[in-house]
């Protein structure tokens, strides 16, 4: 057993823990601002900073944004436990959705990644680092694109055909977007979180005036 510190967050990391231990001490938490990572038996349960939840939250209001100006449709789940008992792996993503595969999860309330598809996108908060090598455990379970965010930094990566994430400069599920002037909406602001984004979405209207899908 190992306890690693963050001025914000803290991890304990246990070892030899049979998953069917993983499934009830994760189901059996309820509410929470607790993670819980689990890889062919090591586990790691990390409580969930102000911090961490605020930059989260944020992150997927702009997600959602951007999907409901451009009318596209998504399944959000948001940290579901997307877990695979053949895999012995499982985590919750600090947000998901579903995208492409949207239609076949639409109207659901439980999902099987035994049998469904894994989200089309993961959220990744970093403010400090897991125990765990977390994107090994989002490539088994075949999730595609995960955007990952320190607080600082945004970056893309999207598993390759060999089963590991590249860093890309364009997102697969918004081919569209301009990475670039869209993480400057992640940068502090003197303004209130209303008025941020209220200024996002004109961003986004405007774009979308200009053609954005089809040029870009």
């Amino acid at each position: 057993m190992a306890t690693i510190a963050s001025p914000t967050e803290q991890r304990l990391r246990l070892s030899d823990i049979p998953w069917e231990t993983f499934v009830t001490y994760s189901d059996g938490l309820g509410p929470r601002h607790i993670r819980v990572t689990y890889d062919r038996g090591e586990m790691e349960v990390t409580t969930l900073s102000s911090r961490h939840e605020n930059r989260k939250k944020w992150l997927s209001r702009l997600v959602e944004t951007l999907t409901e100006e451009l009318e596209i449709d998504i399944a959000s789940f948001g940290s579901m436990t997307c877990r695979r008992e053949d895999l012995l792996r499982g985590l919750e993503p600090d947000d998901c959705y579903w995208i492409e595969h949207e239609p076949q999860v639409r109207g659901r309330e439980d999902i099987d990644l035994e049998t469904d598809p894994p989200p089309d996108l993961a959220l990744e908060i970093e403010i400090s680092r897991s125990t765990l090598n977390r994107s090994d455990i989002y490539a088994a379970l075949g999730v595609p694109e995960i955007w990952r965010w320190d607080g600082e930094t945004l970056r893309v990566v999207v598993l390759t055909s060999r089963g590991a994430y590249r860093p890309s400069n364009r997102s697969k599920v918004f081919p569209f977007l301009p990475l670039v002037p869209f993480a400057q909406f992640l940068q502090p602001s003197d303004l209130s979180e209303t008025q941020f984004l209220r200024s996002f979405r004109t961003w986004v209207r405007r774009q979308k005036k200009q053609n954005w899908t089809e040029t870009t």
